[in-house]
């Protein structure tokens, strides 16, 4: 069994990005978005830093609390073989209708993939006056080109 991380939640955020369960490397470095070839902190620099890609995690972080993005992912544990998404088994939520309760000025959901809008709907269904937004997933196992991935991710975001 494995754990997702407690969530990145800023004081009155606006968006909540869900994953679904971190991989391999980022469990390794108890960091979301830990494997240095997934595009996600580059397209969050990109969108809101210039294109300049914090090296600290800390730094990364403080990115999206000062933009108001929350950071989570749609399951708390379950079992996997390696990274992919379409590996989870026995997969459990985590508590999202909670801080969804919690933080009213979340008006935005962004999936990061299908797979985590798929467990969120299994478990949760639709919500009541937030707006969900599919991206293609930043993992590297995605050869979409970055270019095309920003371009969606600002549309979502922005």
């Amino acid at each position: 069994m494995i754990a997702s991380f407690l969530p990145v939640l800023p004081k009155q955020p606006t968006v909540l990005i869900l994953g679904t369960m971190p991989g391999i490397a980022s469990l390794q470095k108890q960091h979301y978005y830990g494997h240095p070839r997934n595009h996600f902190w580059k397209i969050i620099a990109y969108l809101f830093n210039s294109d300049v890609i914090p090296e600290k995690y800390e730094d990364r972080k403080a990115l999206l609390l000062s933009n108001h993005i929350a950071l989570w992912d749609v399951l708390q544990y379950c079992d996997r073989e390696g990274s992919l998404d379409t590996a989870i088994k026995n997969p459990i939520p985590n508590s999202i209708t909670k801080v969804l309760a919690q933080n009213e000025t979340i008006t935005k959901i962004i999936f990061n993939g299908k797979e985590s809008h798929k467990f969120f709907l299994k478990y949760f269904g639709i919500l009541e006056n937030v707006s969900y937004h599919i991206v293609p997933s930043t993992s590297p196992a995605n050869t979409m080109k970055f270019e095309q991935k920003l371009e969606l991710w600002r549309q979502a975001i922005l």
